[in-house]
């Protein structure tokens, strides 16, 4: 399981439609594994499958373990999710992997449910709130090409990371 190299904010990969996936096979799942090597050694919380070159609809999220609470950490793998219900509003600051040492605040759903498959092509829903549905609405915008500094008020809002508080999880 090889940590991949995460692409960048000018790689056309990330501004393109990734294709759905078609086949569940054993090199969607030699994917799936890389991708959560290459997020753990990022110490990121999500990453979409364009953002290590590969244009598919497939994404990996694993929220830490909140001490706190006694929550272990919980991963999710999604092959061809779509959002089928969202509710509220949240207002955060957020990072990506494609985009290291910048953080901006983005607005996104409160409460979202999505859908798709698992690795193995079994019919797979996941409801996220709070980090978990931050997270899910962040990787599926990668699929669609979209970018979180897309979804920023202005550019001017994007600040270095030594500018915020403390930096806001990466994906």
């Amino acid at each position: 399981m090889p940590v991949r190299t995460i692409v960048t904010a000018e790689a056309p990969v990330l501004r393109q439609k990734a294709k759905r996936i078609k086949q569940f096979s054993q090199s969607l799942q030699a994917l799936i594994d890389d991708m959560f090597e290459t997020l753990h050694a990022a110490n990121g919380v999500g990453l979409a499958a364009p953002q290590v070159g590969v244009s598919l609809r497939a994404v990996v999220i694993e929220i830490p373990a909140d001490d706190e609470t006694g929550t272990p950490a919980q991963s999710y793998v999604l092959c061809n999710p779509e959002i089928v219900k969202s509710s509220g509003e949240d207002t955060d600051d957020e990072g990506c992997l494609s985009l290291p040492g910048y953080v901006g605040e983005v607005t996104r759903a409160a409460v979202v449910t999505v859908k798709g498959f698992s690795p193995e092509g079994k019919p797979v829903r996941v409801k996220g709130e709070g980090l978990l549905a931050r997270a899910l609405q962040h990787e599926l915008d990668h699929l669609d090409g979209v970018l979180f500094i897309d979804r920023l008020e202005s550019l001017e809002k994007l600040r270095r990371v030594g500018e915020a508080e403390e930096e806001a999880p990466g994906s």
